[in-house]
């Protein structure tokens, strides 16, 4: 396969292919009253190629080289702005639009600094841009946004396999994302329920325009958000004619289609389809994903004052077993197999975005449903024919309504809104556990309505020649699960940010501010076997982070970006279980649900650290990124003992480059360091015991010396290799993508199994027939992984 790919490279590569040029168009227009703005400058960044805006705020640049551009954009009386990057591409017109927002001194001189990387006045520290060629291009990523997103500074990943953010020692529920302004609880397939991990993304790259993500310093208007927050803004369709895209990927493929819907509307809509369960069939995998999405959106513009946007977006997920390796497989795929369950889940989202623009205020309507079905289940033995062993169904359901008024004529800047929610949460469970030393059937079913409310303000403004930036922002939130939860005062949430520039290179920035997220539904709905909501009571209450971040950057040329900046969170009222007796704070990261069990909010945690990051942007057609990042992460236990929490690894090293060669060629590597990961040992009487064996299939963890242990630390290598082929009418993406190029083999906790190498039970020393003898088997991943891919788009 590889012998062919590389003669497909060859054949290309000479072939009399001409070097075809695209081009930009858009239209530059007032932030507030959407009316254009004429004779504006236009330049693409990094060059002395511009042009200016007509009588109608639109603007052309023809004959552009492809590749990746960010365009300057400036006018009398607006402050200039550096626009989201473009892909530019051979015998393509790419479309942006551009506000500029008033300036207050409207005849001071105007001083254009390319910046590649602009942080918003409320949240000058603990924010990134996530631009289309990190995601395009990158090695490793294979053009999936979280990917992506977990090589920024503070942002950890406990199993490459995996898409859970893990972000400044927080755990993968605590983040929150918006699509176009639209909340979406889930990002990726096979997500985790009551948390936000998964295996693969959603969100289809050919929708993404730029991704701001934020690790600290939340906007006010974006609540329930304890570690990150992802704001995903999408492309707009096509203005100039229908344009079909195919990528075919190592896990799926996904055809594209956009262009315009009329004068005043355009389109874009695609759908994947998978096919990793011949990939994982071929490596003898004992899990067979298979998966689809779609995603659609569709814009509007009504008049120049009035516009709207719909979208949406959905999954189907189904994990079949692979019952093959029963027989054929190695004691660690049977090991799997044996409690694996088998998992069916689909979620969508859909929602409109409604916008009036006025002279002096923007208002923004989101009217949004989402919903979410969660099913697995167990047979024993893997035989359809006998009792199930677990059986699990939820539904999740949100409707929501949010306002947003951003005043623009105001001395300083404030938005304020609210919004409402209602949610209904179903369940309906069976289960065998083994309690206080015998075997319990749990059953329920679960029927929960919840209403919910926001209210949130935030005022901004510039002292000192615009040296000092202030911003004070307040939320609160609550809903009516409980006394506790109604009243708005137990989760007010102010945050405070300020920025000083020292000088034109260098600025000091930091943030207070505290936090607040509503238990998961699966906690709210949990009931006994009594049919009782065991969690609807005053102990379960919203979590609460308080958190403090100072940093600094220094820019020492225009095309480089120095930071550091130095994080602590503590958290109080962390959902703990009952059971357990520790924080549920270190679940999550594995499929299923998590959150289902007693709970009461006595936990409480911390997290601290500092992170180092230097980026180079589109110097010499290279690009460069190097972070490091070292924290702690730990939550107490029922005795306020504080534990290391799961992804508490302490060491976080990402070296990634990327650089563009003549004739459409990019190379890309990453390299990634992650110290090791704490693990528990197991309870041996427990898992000695067969009764107590046979309700989990695998050992139990002993929970009084939970984190004690330690993994080795992991490092991989990623590379990848694209090239561009234009021609008349279309365009030829290929490349190929190799992880773990050195074959590194990461240390796992190792497996407990009570069978022998032939497969039987192994007899207990003492005799006990009601025990069972127990033998290690190591436990390691990592595999070196080759993708080829095309991309084809006319």
């Amino acid at each position: 396969m590889y012998r062919l790919t590389g003669i497909l490279f060859f054949l290309l590569a000479v072939c009399n292919v001409s070097a075809q040029k695209g081009a930009i168009t858009g239209r530059v227009y007032h932030g507030t009253t959407n009316e254009p703005i004429e004779y504006a400058t236009i330049l693409i960044q990094g060059t002395d190629r511009g042009t200016v805006s007509d009588s109608t705020g639109v603007f052309s640049l023809q004959e552009v080289n492809p590749g990746f551009f960010r365009l300057i954009v400036s006018s009398v009386g607006f402050k200039s702005v550096v626009s989201p990057e473009i892909q530019v591409q051979g015998n393509q017109t790419a479309f942006i639009d551009i506000a500029l927002a008033e300036d207050e001194i409207a005849l001071k001189e105007v001083v254009v600094r390319p910046n590649f990387e602009t942080r918003r006045i409320e949240s000058p520290v603990s924010s990134f841009f996530v631009n289309v060629q990190q995601i395009e291009k990158s090695a490793g990523v294979n053009r999936d946004v979280s990917k992506a997103l977990q090589t920024l500074p503070g942002v950890g990943a406990m199993d490459p396999n995996r898409n859970d953010l893990i972000v400044r020692g927080g755990g993968p529920s605590e983040n929150v994302f918006y699509l176009d302004g639209i909340e979406i609880p889930v990002i990726n397939h096979f997500a985790t329920q009551g948390s936000s991990g998964g295996a693969i993304g959603v969100i289809n790259p050919d929708f993404v325009r730029e991704i701001d993500f934020y690790t600290g310093a939340f906007p006010a208007n974006r609540t329930n958000a304890l570690s990150s927050v992802m704001e995903i803004r999408q492309k707009e369709g096509s203005k100039d004619r229908i344009h079909t895209k195919l990528s075919v990927g190592a896990s799926d493929a996904a055809l594209t289609i956009d262009g315009p819907a009329g004068d005043n509307a355009t389109f874009i809509v695609s759908a994947r389809q998978s096919y990793l369960q011949l990939l994982f069939k071929a490596l003898k995998l004992p899990f067979l994903p298979t998966y689809n999405d779609f995603q659609v959106k569709y814009k509007y513009d009504i008049n120049r004052k009035n516009e709207i946007t719909f979208i949406g977006i959905g999954a189907i997920d189904h994990m079949t077993l692979n019952k093959e390796l029963q027989t054929t497989g190695t004691e660690s795929q049977k090991y799997i197999l044996n409690y694996l369950p088998i998992y069916e889940q689909w979620n969508y989202t859909v929602g409109a975005v409604y916008k009036r623009f006025s002279d002096n205020h923007l208002d923004t309507w989101v009217l949004s449903r989402n919903m979410l079905r969660n099913k697995n289940y167990k047979f024993e033995d893997n035989n359809e024919s006998k009792q199930k062993t677990s059986d699990y169904l939820s539904d999740e359901a949100e409707n929501k309504l949010r306002f947003e008024r951003d005043f623009r004529s105001l001395p300083v800047q404030l938005k304020v809104g609210g919004g409402l929610r209602y949610s209904r949460y179903v369940n309906d469970t069976y289960r065998r556990l083994y309690r206080n030393g015998s075997v319990t059937d749990l059953r329920y079913n679960t029927e929960l309505n919840l209403f919910g409310y926001q209210l949130f303000a935030q005022v901004s403004d510039e002292y000192m020649d615009n040296r000092l930036k202030l911003s004070f922002g307040l939320n609160t939130v609550g809903n009516n699960f409980n006394k506790n939860m109604q009243n708005p005062l137990n989760q007010l949430s102010p945050r405070l940010s300020a920025s000083y520039s020292l000088s034109g290179r260098w600025s000091i920035n930091a943030n207070l501010g505290r936090y607040t997220a509503q238990p998961a539904y699966t906690t709210m709905g949990f009931k006994d076997g009594e049919g009782k909501f065991v969690n609807r009571n005053e102990n379960l209450k919203y979590i609460v982070s308080d958190q403090l971040v100072l940093g600094f950057e220094h820019r020492p040329h225009e095309n480089m970006r120095w930071t550091m900046e130095g994080f602590y969170k503590h958290y109080d009222k962390y959902p703990l279980s009952v059971v357990d007796g520790l924080s549920i704070a270190s679940k999550g990261t594995d499929y299923g649900q998590v959150g289902d069990e007693e709970i009461i909010s006595t936990g409480k945690g911390r997290a601290y650290g500092i992170e180092i990051m230097y980026k180079i942007t589109e110097w010499k057609n290279l690009n460069l990124t190097s972070t490091y990042t070292w924290f702690r992460s730990e939550f107490t236990d029922n005795n306020l003992v504080y534990r290391p929490s799961s992804w508490d690894t302490r060491h976080l090293l990402n070296l990634i480059v990327g650089y563009r060669i003549a004739n459409n060629w990019n190379i890309a590597a990453r390299w990634r360091y992650v110290g090791g990961a704490p693990y528990s040992p197991i309870d041996e009487s427990l898992s000695s015991d067969r009764e107590a064996w046979d309700v989990i299939n695998q050992a139990y963890i002993d929970y009084s010396r939970f984190n004690t242990l330690r993994l080795s630390d992991s490092h991989q290598l990623d590379v990848r290799v694209d090239k561009e082929f234009y021609f008349n009418k279309w365009l030829l993406n290929l490349y190929v993508d190799i992880q773990n190029v050195y074959n590194f083999k990461s240390q796992r906790p190792p497996i407990y199994t009570n069978r022998n190498q032939n497969g039987d039970i192994i007899s207990d020393p003492g005799g006990d027939f009601s025990k069972q003898g127990l033998r290690v088997l190591e436990n390691s991943s990592g595999t070196i992984l080759p993708t080829i891919g095309l991309i084809i788009k006319m």
